[in-house]
């Protein structure tokens, strides 16, 4: 009967261990040096960064 719980235990956490292992294989490589996200309007709008920086000033 221990023996029987103790293989349970030991089943149950080998289980948890390996779901803890699991990782996505989906990896996107980029250039170097290169941005391919969503543009930046305040990157033209000098502004607006500066409105957008006096509120952040504090931190």
């Amino acid at each position: 009967m221990i023996k029987k719980i103790a293989r349970l235990i030991v089943l149950i956490s080998f289980s948890a261990v390996l779901t803890g292992c699991w990782e996505s294989s989906d990896v996107t490589f980029h250039e170097p040096g290169k941005y391919f996200g969503a543009s930046d309007s305040l990157k033209t709008d000098a502004e607006a960064l500066q409105t957008r920086l006096e509120g952040q000033r504090d931190r």
